[in-house]
């Protein structure tokens, strides 16, 4: 059913921090505001209409990421008996509604989306999805995404998110990202992967070898990644090395046109097609459950 922006939307504050979520579309976090300022980016006039579509928040990639193809057809996927079924970009879950349980101290929320008939089509196994967030402090979001298999079959997946930075298209040549060790590829238009190139400590935002690139994590990282953007006086931190959570696979970097005022910075569990190529898929047995966390710290600078 079409949200309107008057309603289904919850928020989480803490001070001048403001965290704004639509559970019944997709789990998804609209915005982060500090001081009135978007942390992260949510479209004015946003067409509600089809949600998952809306270029803005933080979309839930689940259970598989990015573009699946079956004989060079989009949006299919072959499991190891070889049973084709469909599969939308970015798997379902940015397009179904997740049950909220608000944190008993009011800094966080968690939300959850179970197995039904409207993913057994797509995606036959039994599952339990939960994306949670907690304001550690003012300028601190740690995020969670905990995946259990509650089928008696093994279970394949590869979760990961898709923040959209908010970022004046003017300001990418002087905003830079920081990454730790990784190799750079994408995918082809035959869906394969590229072949791997040596990743870089720092790019710059305007350069066209980071669109729409895969940044594959080599070994334990190093360090975090930061987004430094001295035109908006703000260092964005991402630690992707937190206690309990299984091992980020890349970040991907993408934005849509050259005037777009966002700028996206993806971890990934996994790579696009890994239910074929095998790049970063994961398996949980029976009652097996795994947790993927990080966390995001945002500072003001002079």
């Amino acid at each position: 059913m079409p949200l309107s922006p008057e309603q289904d939307i919850l928020e989480i504050a803490q001070d001048a921090s403001v965290l704004r979520f639509a559970p019944q579309a997709g789990g998804r976090l609209l915005s982060w505001t500090i001081d009135g300022e978007a942390v992260i980016h949510w479209p004015e006039h946003a067409d509600w209409s089809v949600p998952a579509r809306i270029r803005g928040g933080n979309p839930l990639l689940f259970p598989f990421l990015g573009r699946h193809r079956v004989d060079g057809k989009i949006g299919y996927w072959r499991d190891a008996r070889g049973t084709v079924r469909e599969l939308p970009m970015h798997g379902f879950a940015r397009d179904l509604p997740f049950e909220p349980h608000a944190d008993v101290h009011g800094a966080g929320l968690r939300m959850v989306l179970t197995d039904s008939e409207a993913t057994r089509g797509f995606y036959p196994f039994g599952f339990r999805f939960e994306a949670a967030y907690a304001l550690i402090d003012p300028r601190t979001l740690e995020v969670t995404l905990t995946t259990t298999n509650s089928g008696d079959t093994r279970l394949p997946y590869y979760a990961g998110h898709h923040f959209y930075f908010a970022l004046p298209h003017t300001q990418r040549a002087h905003t830079t990202i920081e990454l730790p060790r990784t190799e750079r590829c994408r995918q082809l238009d035959d869906g394969s992967i590229s072949p791997a190139e040596p990743g870089e400590a720092r790019y710059t935002l305007d350069e066209a070898r980071i669109h729409d690139r895969f940044h594959c994590l080599t070994g334990t990282p190093d360090r975090p990644v930061r987004i430094v953007a001295p035109g908006v006086n703000r260092v964005i931190t991402i630690d992707l090395q937190r206690p309990g959570s299984v091992p980020w696979y890349a970040v991907t970097t993408w934005t849509e046109t050259p005037q777009s005022d966002f700028y996206c910075v993806e971890p990934w569990l996994g790579l696009p097609d890994a239910i074929h190529n095998g790049r970063g898929l994961r398996w949980l047995e029976p009652g097996q459950t795994e947790t993927a966390a990080l966390r995001m710290t945002v500072e003001k600078t002079a």
